[in-house]
């Protein structure tokens, strides 16, 4: 080897490590010419050690690196710290470094660059750690926005059939570890620890495959295929061009570089980092100051590097809490169905009470939901047992427990956000409670829930044809909001005095209803509204209503007394009219609600009672902010903010949710069913003009 020359100082690797990654290149850092060389010795600590006294006359700093490569992959046996300093010493009074300290910043730089760069990404998310000694740093940062963590170093290192959950039992571990492998030979202590990396494996898989995050070394992640990985985020460090791609092929979705890649055509980690900055200081000994490695870092431009290797995507995670509407949903599923065939209704109201004690459980796991922007979601639906009587029977605190219970499942599922579906967004203040107990953020949906039922209202009367709208979608007739003073009733109400001539709003709180006519006229002196406390006087006048109560099966309205060819928007649920009420007007059009069509090709849910790919608006809300990365209490309590109802749309439509096809009672309207309704609806109003009603 030529000896160095005044220009060009001189970097060397030697690594622990397999020799396939050796290079030699001149590159220049900190506007100064340095030739790195990284040379591998296979596991050989006998051989490496050689190497360093081969290079120590032309070398300016050393870099020692490899030990945990070369054991993972089962070259390198007994302890690799002790063979670090073995070579570390014989390095003699050329500087060295492991590039631990450099490592430790990096680390958690990379962390809070990209939970900065795309908020919430590590919330509450589950991650595997494959050897937490090495990657404390990175562990230490994510259990600032997560305890979903998981350590793999015992089965790893012994091949224990346990998965370490906590600091405190990872530093037991390591405490442990240091003892043994300090009185027991390397004779020993190696063949003790290498079968352990094939033991329990299954246990591993089942525990990456879970994951949403995985920090490990790319060596560490060479043991898990396109089953383990798919989806994943990954934290590693020094990812080739060539690794890249090997990880592609595996499905992962994004990978973390903690190191910087400053060169170009070679991959370096972060101890050649270090050693090229203590060359460019001309340091005597191996040390740099917390002030040097700040201002290295800056000056020469590093940063972490977030790769996609498919491309852009953000993968969030949701649950959502469901519950039977009647005892009717209890016939789908067994042995329910059976006894119900065969019991009276007192056994069955009998069910009814004791399922309502019962626990909550996931009913249903969700995939497939991609927004046009790249990214994705999965969920998991939370069933709480009670139906709305038991529900609306017991004190508010009955129902809270059960869905704190469900928010814990949905935690441990790694859930970012949870909504609340039907009547556990209703008992009690509406949410208000649950959202400050649980330990994720909590979304009723109702925002979400007024606008899709004003956009099926919308819709419905524009398909039917037969109420009179203008170019612009203004009707030009007459609205009713039944059950106007409620969480989603007074926005529907708000919404329509903007698209109506006149506008009926019913509800038997009087003094609520009056101080909402009030603000609606303030906010739009031009509507012309009207309040009652029931409907009936009026009903028979109103070309398009809103149903939006909490009645429980409750007489809401008398269908018989509704005009021919009106639309009805049942937002409520239960619903507010019955089967049997809808089967009385064939020339009414009665819609449940405004249920979202959810983006994506291949949508698993499970049975909600809605076609494939559709959702109720209040769990579509609660996928819009999972897609947009908006992990917050969005929608609680009884009165909803218009601006986030129109926030809301706004999102959904950039995500690609779109209007269901109108369904009812008995499922989707085609257009022979609407033609038949207008056809009735026009020919009954026809009678009427004609007897002068």
């Amino acid at each position: 080897m030529a000896p160095k020359n005044q220009e060009t100082r001189v970097v060397v690797d030697v690594s622990l490590a397999d020799s396939d990654r050796n290079y030699d290149a001149t590159v220049s850092f900190l506007e100064q010419d340095f030739r790195i060389v990284r040379i591998g010795a296979d596991g050989d600590v006998d051989q490496a050690e050689e190497m360093v006294k081969q290079w120590m006359p032309g070398t300016d700093v050393f870099a020692i690196t490899g030990a945990r490569d070369a054991r993972t992959v089962g070259i390198l046996s007994g302890d690799e710290k002790g063979a670090l300093r073995r070579l570390e010493s014989a390095t003699g009074e050329v500087p060295n470094t492991n590039g631990f300290r450099l490592r430790d910043v990096l680390q958690e730089w990379t962390v809070r660059k990209i939970q900065a760069d795309q908020p919430g990404l590590f919330s509450n998310a589950r991650t595997v750690i494959l050897g937490g000694s090495n990657h404390r740093r990175t562990a230490k940062v994510l259990s600032e926005y997560t305890d979903n963590i998981k350590f793999a170093d015992a089965l790893l290192t012994y091949g224990m059939p346990s998965m370490l959950d906590s600091f405190a039992a990872l530093d037991r571990f390591i405490g442990v570890s240091k003892w043994f492998l300090g009185r027991v030979p390397d004779q020993i202590s190696g063949p003790v620890s290498a079968p352990g990396r094939r033991f329990n494996q299954s246990m591993l898989r089942k525990a990456v495959a879970d994951a949403d995050v995985l920090v490990a070394t790319y060596d560490e992640l060479m043991m898990f295929d396109l089953e383990e990985l798919a989806g994943k985020t990954l934290i590693t460090s020094s990812v080739s061009e060539e690794r890249l791609e090997e990880l592609h092929s595996r499905g992962v979705d994004l990978v973390l570089d903690d190191t910087p890649q400053p060169f170009e055509g070679v991959t370096v980690n972060s101890a050649v980092l270090e050693a090229l900055m203590l060359a460019a200081t001309g340091a005597a000994e191996a040390r740099l100051t917390d002030d040097d490695l700040l201002d290295m870092i800056t000056s020469a431009g590093l940063e972490p590097r977030a790769l996609y290797p498919g491309g852009f995507k953000r993968k969030s995670r949701f649950a959502f809490v469901i519950h039977p509407l009647s005892q009717q949903y209890f016939r789908k599923v067994e042995p329910l169905n059976t006894i119900a065939k065969v019991s009276p209704q007192v056994v069955m109201d009998g069910i009814e009470k004791a399922i309502a004690y019962a626990p909550p459980f996931t009913y249903s796991h969700v995939t497939g939901v991609k927004s046009p922007t790249g990214a994705e979601v999965e969920g998991w639906l939370i069933t709480v047992s009670g139906t709305p009587k038991q529900l609306l029977a017991h004190d508010p605190e009955f129902t809270y427990k059960r869905l704190l219970q469900a928010a814990d499942i949905a935690k441990k599922l790694g859930a970012q956000i949870m909504g609340l579906g039907a009547f556990t967004k209703v008992v009690g203040d509406a949410g208000v409670t649950v959202a400050k107990r649980a330990p994720l953020p909590i979304t009723t949906g109702n925002s979400y829930s007024a606008s899709g039922a004003l956009w099926a209202l919308h819709d419905a009367l524009r398909r039917l044809g037969v109420a009179d709208v203008d170019e612009d979608g203004r009707l030009l007739g007459k609205a009713m909001v039944v059950g106007a003073t409620g969480a989603i009733g007074s926005v529907c109400a708000r919404l329509l005095a903007l698209a109506c001539d006149e506008l009926w709003m019913v509800s038997p709180e009087a003094a609520k209803l009056l101080a909402l006519k009030a603000d609606i006229e303030s906010e739009n002196p031009r509507a012309k509204i009207f309040v009652a406390a029931t409907p009936d006087d009026a009903l028979p006048d109103m070309d398009a209503i809103v149903t939006a109560t909490s009645g429980a099966g409750k007489r809401v309205l008398d269908i018989m007394q509704v005009k021919p060819g009106a639309v009805i928007t049942d937002v409520a649920r239960p619903l507010d009219l019955s089967a049997e009420d809808v089967a009385k007007r064939p020339d009414v059009l009665v819609v449940e609600s405004g249920e979202i069509l959810l983006p994506g090709d291949d949508i698993h849910m499970g049975n909600i009672g809605l076609p494939p790919g559709v959702a109720y608006a209040c769990l579509a809300e609660t996928i819009v902010l999972a897609l947009e990365g908006r992990y917050e209490t969005f929608t609680i309590g009884r009165n909803i903010e218009w601006p986030k109802v129109k926030e809301i749309y706004r999102l959904g439509l950039k995500h690609g949710m779109k209007l269901a096809t109108i369904s009812g009672i008995n499922g989707v309207y085609t257009d022979e069913d609407l033609e038949r309704i207008r056809d009735l609806a026009l020919e009954k109003r026809a009678e009427m003009d004609a007897a002068g009603v």
